[in-house]
């Protein structure tokens, strides 16, 4: 499946974004999702994961009750809505697949997008 990431931008602290990312090549509903962060110098890092069909949802810690993850699978699109951005949210966001369930460990995900920067200013 081939993933495409969209949205990114500079924000302002506080501000709110919405993530896209759009799916084509393989059924979109038998992948779970997931989206992952990398500020500069750090690792990959889990944020959130949402299931095939998407009743069921997954968050770090730190981002808990500040994002939304969703999907449409007719539009094969999954979303992230971030809202109360902080500096510390700064980094490219990725999206991924993986079959059949969600992970938090990005290894374990078998399709990557290519990322889109998120910069959020104080």
């Amino acid at each position: 499946v081939q993933l495409q990431a969209s949205g990114g931008g500079l924000v302002q602290a506080g501000g709110s974004l919405r993530l896209s990312c759009a799916a084509s090549g393989r059924t979109f509903s038998n992948y779970a999702m997931g989206w992952f962060r990398q500020a500069p110098g750090k690792e990959r890092e889990f944020v959130a994961a949402i299931s095939r069909g998407g009743g069921s949802t997954y968050y770090a810690d730190s981002v808990k009750g500040q994002f939304t993850i969703s999907r449409d699978n007719a539009r094969n699109t999954v979303y992230l809505q971030m809202n109360s951005l902080k500096p510390e949210d700064t980094a490219v966001y990725y999206c991924a697949a993986r079959n059949p369930s969600y992970s938090t460990d990005p290894t374990s995900y078998n399709y990557w997008g290519q990322g889109t920067l998120v910069t959020v200013s104080s």
